[in-house]
């Protein structure tokens, strides 16, 4: 157990969270960073290539993004653990940070452990990602134009990910697994209305198929059993991200998992903020979730600053 305060912690080592470090420690405060993975690791590193951040035209591995902004945090001297905070508590002074067999005291708390997009969990998903499989229209329908795609879903990202899709590709499936759509009416009545998309209902994807890159899906209809394939050049998953915030149940003001915070990323208990993925926001990309993270960071030392150190 360590009794010093420090100014900051960030939980979490991502981009977001090494982000939030590297602003805290150029505002000069003690931070210190709770990294479960090691290394700049998270969402970040699982895509194969990012070409939609600023300042690399050519684009740039995951990988290797988020190990060059954990080595520009730790070029400034950030102290990171490789620790997964359980819980957090008021403590004198601030917060504590309970971890599996240490504790930190801290007097603001950024949260900034991302958020994962919900799987498919058939055969050909995870060897195919990157290789047609896809979880953001926005990161990569740039590639599919002309093209045919799927996108798998019924709420109103799937129905998003679709309409955008649809000014670029040249044809779209959507595929649901319900008779109706979860989305918005108004935004039913676009994608039902629209020439270059055809909704499938009462169907789920039971197999991608494709070796060095997606060929098809094979296909079920929930209700008759019906086995099919459809030939696609990509497929986009929109059926929901997964944020792991049960640990902070009871502390924070959440919404399906997410929290929720205004916009200068202050949650409802003083002195803990969010940025990145891990909050309610419309758009969870790389670039949104640098700028949560420097808002946050910012936040952090306003609020060190009114309280007194």
């Amino acid at each position: 157990m360590s009794d010093a305060v420090r100014d900051c912690l960030i939980v979490g080592g991502g981009v977001s969270g090494c982000t939030s470090a590297i602003y805290a420690k150029r505002y000069s405060l003690d931070v210190v960073v709770l990294d479960t993975l090691g290394g700049g690791g998270g969402a970040t590193a699982m895509a194969s290539l990012v070409e939609n951040y600023p300042g690399f035209p050519g684009g740039i591995t995951g990988v290797e993004l988020a190990g060059r902004v954990h080595q520009q945090a730790a070029d400034l001297g950030v102290d990171f653990r490789i620790a997964t905070a359980e819980r957090i508590a008021p403590a004198d002074g601030g917060w504590r940070v309970i971890t599996g067999d240490e504790s930190f005291l801290a007097r603001t708390v950024i949260l900034t452990m991302g958020a994962f997009p919900r799987s498919l969990m058939v055969p050909g998903e995870v060897e195919l990602r990157g290789k047609g499989v896809s979880y953001c229209a926005t990161c990569d329908g740039f590639f599919y134009r002309g093209k045919t795609v799927a996108v798998v879903g019924g709420g109103n990202a799937a129905v998003d990910e679709a309409l955008y899709l649809a000014d670029l590709a040249g044809h779209v499936s959507l595929i649901h697994r319900r008779n109706e759509l979860r989305a918005e009416s108004y935004m039913q009545e676009k994608i039902l209305g629209h020439d270059k998309v055809q909704v499938i209902w009462d169907t789920v994807v039971k197999q991608v198929l494709g070796e060095d890159e997606i060929t098809g899906l094979e296909l079920e209809n929930v209700k008759t059993g019906e086995v099919s394939q459809l030939t696609v050049d990509g497929l986009f998953v929109a059926i929901g991200h997964i944020a792991k915030t049960e640990w902070l149940a009871g502390l924070l003001d959440m919404e399906d998992g997410f929290i929720r915070t205004d916009e200068f990323m202050r949650t409802n208990q003083p002195g803990i903020f969010a940025a990145g993925d891990i909050r309610v926001t419309p758009l969870r990309q790389i670039s949104t979730a640098v700028g949560d993270a420097t808002m946050a960071a910012y936040s952090a030392y306003q609020y060190v600053l009114r309280e007194g150190r």
